[in-house]
């Protein structure tokens, strides 16, 4: 198998998430007592935040970036970034290591693909709901991409980053959240990516009357094909 590297810690409750994933997927494809091969780079999350605040992406690329460099220093074979907003600075990560990058909006967009869904709602910090990094990626796959209207993207936004980082999961939240997804579904989405890896410690199938396309899941499920792929 190869060695999986994880640039983490954005937030490191959904990092978690990704490490329990990626080691019980390579047990359900190998039996047993395997475990996935990983690295992983676990960075201070508030630094990190206060450079999206700032708008400053070429700094948060840096630091994502060297990031990139040590896992490959420490052996990984593909990388992955743990969180979809800071695949604003996938490029610049990218171009910091020959290690191959496996980018969560082109796994994300091939599941939906396979399900037979073209047009669907996304649900993420406001940076992805409303700069084109995420949005156009996945419309690159020739999907259509509908996000809520201000109310919901600010109510959405508001929960990842009050609640949903600092482990904090509300009822009130998830039916909030709800609400915001009964909204999409009205506008014609014939799907819900939950566009911020923390949104799946909050919303399941069952909270969608339209199928969920959970990213961290998705991502790791891509992660373990590749690392196994010649396996």
């Amino acid at each position: 198998m190869r060695t999986i590297g994880l640039i983490g810690g954005m937030s490191w409750e959904s990092t978690a998430e990704y490490y329990r994933l990626l080691n019980e997927l390579t047990r359900d494809r190998l039996g047993g007592l395997h475990s996935a091969r990983i690295v992983l780079y676990s960075v201070d999350f508030a630094e990190i935040e206060r450079l999206q605040v700032a708008g400053d992406w070429e700094e948060a690329g840096r630091v994502l970036g060297a990031a990139a460099r040590s896992l490959e220093a420490a052996g990984a074979d593909l990388l992955l970034i743990c969180t979809n907003t800071m695949h604003k600075v996938a490029d610049q990560v990218r171009a910091a290591t020959s290690v191959p990058l496996l980018h969560l909006a082109d796994a994300t967009a091939d599941a939906v693909r396979a399900a037979g869904a073209k047009r669907v709602g996304l649900l993420g910090t406001a940076f992805t709901m409303e700069q084109d990094f995420y949005r156009g990626r996945l419309a690159s796959h020739g999907l259509d991409v509908l996000v809520p209207d201000e109310a919901g993207r600010a109510l959405v936004h508001r929960v990842i980053y009050e609640e949903l980082c600092l482990g904090i999961v509300r009822d009130a939240s998830r039916a909030a959240y709800q609400e915001v997804i009964a909204g999409l579904v009205a506008a014609g989405a014939e799907g819900i990516v939950l566009g911020c890896t923390e949104i799946e410690l909050l919303i399941g199938a069952e909270d969608s009357p339209v199928p969920v396309f959970p990213t961290a899941r998705l991502h790791a499920e891509a992660a373990v094909r590749e690392a196994l792929r010649d396996g």
